[in-house]
């Protein structure tokens, strides 16, 4: 396969297919006949996933750094680029993103059934945002997809969002969007900063990253502009607070893109951006006991909430603020399992939460209703949606043998040297995880079947198999055989570490430090 690939020139052109091909496919949605809309999306989201697919042979694991580079002058006058390229750290969002669109379109078949056009059109357009996050090398071209992606998940929670839909849209774009202006804010004084010193004015991300230490003086406002960017889409707490309603109003499809890839953004723009930029002030022994006060915070703060709520949606909704709250502990112990944990976690979180989501969006299709005292007795009736539902849930708690145990476990191995306390928080915060979702199991597949619309409740059928059989195989072939996905990460892993090894102060206590 690898000879197949380099026999075709895959490296020279494939990233920029896989940015063009969800641009091209949202204007065939535009102007086709509503009835094909989602044929089309379809059709144009597994052209896709196969295209994209070819990465994971392509892919050098052995190098740390950029591959499958392109820089192309855009605006030279202004020092930007169309730049971009792939590494460890990217390779696995953008496989997720990939290959997570052709079951969005899927998953939605029947429960989209008006503006069709408009709603498949946005969701291929936020398909080329969140890959353009990622793969972007230049800070213009990173800003740029970095807001492409607010226009069509505003949309698409305000218009084919439930209840309080108006509200969910309007607090998600007013938090993200605000957040970002401080980001550009720093990213064009950093630019500024360091062409004053250099002559040389451009947005490039290696030609910042090796003039960093010119913008020392000025790194922590940059630093804090670009974390609360950041911070924001985690979310991390108490930044959150958009996070539920969003989730909660959103259709299926809006769910599962928020858990599995937009929420990445931020722990991805911490990794890539806001600590390599300025480490040490990033790493130093008061920023990162606030940062991992916060990520210990955010653990417990939404095990404990997710336990309370009645609706089955919103208990997966505030569950994502506590396993990001894992990444972000891996990512400030700045060691390579605990960076390799967190990069796993964020996998694995994509791959259960967005399973989660999707099955609550059957489950509401079924009954219209997303509150837990609705249900009862639905393993009687739909074994198939029970055992699902709970290979999922057992995934998402961190079970041995399954997606979620590896990451998390990666993450508190990595994270005890520096950060013992706050390892040991956490470690028995796992406890609560299982208590929220497997009480949720047991109230809504295994109480007594005691309403009688439970009763009528039909079983997963073809197409939802279809959806659901692939995420759960790839949660059980992560936690029982990682190693390849670790291959791919390691490298990229290590080189973040030697980059702000340097600057990581001695091991902090969090409520220690004076």
């Amino acid at each position: 396969m690898t000879e197949l690939l380099a026999a075709i020139g895959y490296d020279r052109w494939i990233l920029h297919i896989l940015l063009a091909v969800p641009l091209v496919g949202m204007a065939i949605v535009i102007v086709s006949p509503t009835v094909w809309a989602r044929h089309v999306a379809l059709v144009v989201s597994l052209v896709e996933a196969v295209l994209a697919l070819g990465l994971w042979w392509a892919f050098d694991p052995s190098h740390g750094g950029m591959q499958f580079v392109t820089r192309l002058p855009w605006l030279p006058q202004w020092g930007i680029s169309y730049a971009v390229g792939l590494d460890g750290l990217s390779l696995f969002m953008v496989l997720l993103s990939t290959s997570l669109m052709p079951l969005l379109v899927w998953g939605s078949w029947n429960q989209i059934d008006f503006k069709q056009r408009g709603f498949y059109a946005l969701l291929l357009a936020l398909k080329t945002g969140m890959l353009g996050v990622f793969l972007a090398t230049d800070l213009f071209l990173f800003y740029c997809f970095w807001e492409l992606l607010l226009i069509p998940m505003y949309f698409i929670i305000g218009i084919w969002g439930s209840g309080n839909r108006f509200y969910a849209s309007e607090k998600f774009f007013i938090y993200t969007f605000s957040g970002s202006l401080l980001m550009l804010v720093a990213i064009v004084a950093m630019v500024w900063l360091i062409g004053q010193q250099t002559g040389t004015y451009s947005f490039g991300y290696e030609h910042l990253l090796a003039h960093k230490d010119l913008v020392v003086r000025q790194s922590p406002w940059l630093f804090v502009a670009f974390a609360l960017a950041f911070a924001v889409k985690v979310p991390v707490f108490p930044f959150h607070t958009w996070l539920p309603d969003a989730h909660g109003e959103a259709p299926t499809a809006g769910s599962v893109d928020l858990a599995v890839i937009l929420l990445k953004m931020g722990t991805y723009g911490f990794l890539r951006f806001a600590i390599p930029f300025f480490p040490a002030f990033a790493l130093s022994p008061q920023v990162s006991a606030v940062i991992v006060a916060l990520a210990v915070a955010g653990i417990i703060y939404g095990a404990l909430v997710s336990m309370v709520q009645p609706d089955l949606k919103r208990v997966v909704a505030y569950s994502s603020v506590s396993h990001l709250g894992f990444v972000m502990l891996g990512i400030w112990a700045a060691t390579v399992q605990s960076v390799q944990g967190a990069i796993m976690v964020m996998i694995a979180h994509g791959l259960s939460t967005g399973a989660l989501f999707f099955l609550v969006g059957m489950l509401y299709e079924r009954r219209h209703t997303r509150l837990i005292a609705d249900y009862g007795g639905l393993a009687r009736v739909a074994p198939m949606l029970a055992t699902v539902f709970t290979i999922t849930a057992f995934s998402s708690i961190g079970l041995p043998g399954l997606n979620g145990f590896v990451g998390e476990f990666l993450v508190l191995l990595g994270s005890f040297g520096r950060f013992p306390v706050a390892t040991l928080i956490a470690t028995s915060v796992v406890i609560f995880a299982a208590a929220y979702l497997l009480w949720a199991v047991q109230r809504v597949f295994f109480n007594p079947l005691a309403h009688p619309e439970n009763e009528a409740v039909r079983d997963l059928n073809h197409r939802e198999l279809a959806v659901l059989v692939p995420m759960v195989a790839a949660m059980i072939w992560m936690g029982l055989y990682p190693a390849p996905l670790l291959r791919r990460t390691e490298a990229a892993a290590r080189r973040y570490v030697e980059l702000v090894s340097p600057h990581i102060a001695a091991p902090v206590q969090v409520g220690a430090q004076r």
